[in-house]
């Protein structure tokens, strides 16, 4: 394998970069995972948002390896695929049996399944060039698939006129992210690492215009039993995690508010730190 891609003096500033920031990014949810491990208990965070970092970071070292000259992609990843797999070794350990269960269920069938079944497909069906376009266009509709979600976090702040679940600063950083990774895609002229950030881009931007505009707004209280996390993924593998309010009945809100008020506020407390974990990278 080559040190580096040398097709662009930049290329190599703006990769430093990007796997600077994305280190970050993956090492976000930290907090999280060191409250987890205090109080021998999950809550109510999900693990999702790890397992759908880690198999975005699987895709895109494979991706990264088959091309044989991006160490750069090849460092991020490899670090992503370890800090998302002992994230979720920790979930694993202390969570109730039926989250257990389930996430050991979609370990298996997506992140061992289905990663596997892509890595038999593009070997035996395709070859050399061939092998790496598809596997890198395979990337790509992950990518913008993923990217998808923040439409239901546009939806739940125009709703609610309430950026609490969307700091900038996050948002910012991830903005800033794509802006470099697809530099970097353009420097090393690989369209399927700068395409997705195009995306990224964008949603960065308008997250942080919406920021702007009801960061002073009148909120509307959202109950926490109906708010679920959601995840938005970088292109190389760290993700954003919000939890979003899907078609909240007010009725069931309003029954027994007082009473309910404290489970309400640990709930709450849970999402905002589910929110904290941005799992991934370009």
């Amino acid at each position: 394998m080559a040190v580096m891609n040398m097709q662009h003096p930049l290329a190599f500033t703006f990769g430093i970069l990007g796997n600077i920031i994305s280190f970050m990014v993956y090492l976000a949810p930290v907090p999280t995972f060191i409250r987890i491990l205090r109080k021998k208990s999950t809550e109510d965070f999900q693990s999702l948002p790890y397992l759908v970092a880690l198999f975005s970071s699987m895709l895109w070292l494979y991706y990264a390896m088959l091309k044989n000259d991006e160490i750069l992609l090849v460092t991020i990843n490899s670090f992503g695929c370890v800090i998302e797999t002992i994230y979720i070794a920790i979930y694993i350990a202390y969570a109730t049996r039926e989250s257990r269960v389930s996430t050991i269920k979609l370990l298996l069938s997506m992140n061992m399944g289905l990663f596997s079944l892509i890595i038999l497909l593009t070997h035996f069906l395709a070859s050399g060039s061939t092998r790496v376009k598809a596997l890198g266009w395979l990337c790509v509709a992950f990518s913008v698939c993923v990217f998808a979600a923040p439409l239901n976090i546009v939806k739940q702040i125009i709703r609610t006129k309430s950026v609490e679940f969307m700091p900038f600063t996050l948002s910012f950083f991830l903005t800033l992210s794509a802006v470099i990774w697809f530099a970097y895609g353009l420097f090393i002229k690989d369209m399927c690492v700068a395409l997705p950030n195009i995306l990224g881009f964008v949603l960065g931007l308008l997250q942080m215009l919406l920021y702007g505009i009801y960061r002073n707004a009148e909120k509307k209280k959202i109950p926490a039993e109906n708010l679920k996390s959601i995840v938005i993924l970088g292109t190389l593998g760290a993700s954003e995690v919000y939890p979003v309010d899907p078609q909240p009945d007010v009725s069931a809100a309003e029954h027994d508010q007082t009473e309910e008020s404290k489970e309400n506020e640990k709930s709450m407390e849970a999402s905002h730190d589910d929110l904290q974990s941005i799992e991934c990278a370009v």
